[in-house]
C-alpha cells in the first residue's frame, strides 16, 4: 500500500448540492500547507450532526459521496468561521462508497485514493458549476463588500501559504 497522502477526506453534514453551490467544502480546521499538497478531496457524509439547521445531509452515514480535484485551499468566506479553511474544487464526480469514514474524532484526515478504494480510471469528472458569490457563505468577509486587505492580513496569509512565521514576510509597495 502506498503512503502517498494525496487526498483530504472530510466528514461533512453538507449535501452534494450545497458543496457544489459553494464551490467546495468548508469550514475546516486544517493545516493549509499540508492541504495544499493534496490533489483530491473526498467528502464522506455525517448524518449525525446535532445542528439540524446546519445539516442538509442526504447520503448514507459514513459513505463517500463526492470526489473533487482540488483547485485551492482558502480561508472560509464566513467571518464567523475564524481560522477555518475551504477546500475548493475545479471538477467533481459523484461516488457511492459505503463505510469510508473510519470513525475517528477529527473530521479531517489525509489518505491516499488507493487506501480508500478509489480507482480514478472508473471515475468520470465533470466541471464544477459556476459559483454565485452569494452562495459561498451567508456572511462573506467584509460584510458583503470586498474587504480591504491590510498588510498584517497579507503577511499572515502569505506566511501560512509558505509555512513561515508572519514576521519573516516582507511586503514592499511601490507607487
Amino acid at each position: 500500500m502506498t503512503t502517498n497522502r494525496d487526498t483530504i477526506v472530510v466528514f461533512t453534514a453538507r449535501s452534494l448540492d450545497r458543496i457544489l453551490r459553494e464551490g467546495g467544502s468548508q469550514a475546516w480546521v486544517l493545516n493549509p500547507v499540508n492541504a495544499r499538497q493534496c490533489r483530491w478531496l473526498v467528502c464522506t457524509q455525517n448524518r449525525h450532526n446535532p445542528d439540524d439547521e446546519f445539516s442538509d445531509a442526504g447520503e448514507p452515514h459514513g459513505s463517500a459521496f463526492l470526489i473533487g480535484k482540488i483547485s485551492g485551499v482558502v480561508r472560509a468566506p464566513d467571518e464567523s468561521a475564524g481560522d477555518r479553511w475551504m477546500v475548493t474544487i475545479s471538477e467533481y464526480a459523484r461516488i457511492s462508497l459505503p463505510d469510508v469514514w473510519n470513525h475517528r474524532r477529527n473530521p479531517v484526515r489525509y489518505a491516499s485514493l488507493e487506501e480508500l478504494g478509489i480507482n480514478l480510471n472508473e471515475i468520470r469528472f465533470v466541471p464544477m458549476p459556476e459559483v454565485a458569490e452569494s452562495a459561498r457563505a451567508a456572511a462573506p468577509r467584509g460584510g458583503g463588500q470586498a474587504a480591504l486587505l491590510t498588510i498584517a492580513d497579507a503577511k499572515r496569509e502569505l506566511a501560512v501559504a509558505f509555512g513561515v512565521k508572519p514576521e519573516a514576510v516582507e511586503i514592499t509597495i511601490r507607487g
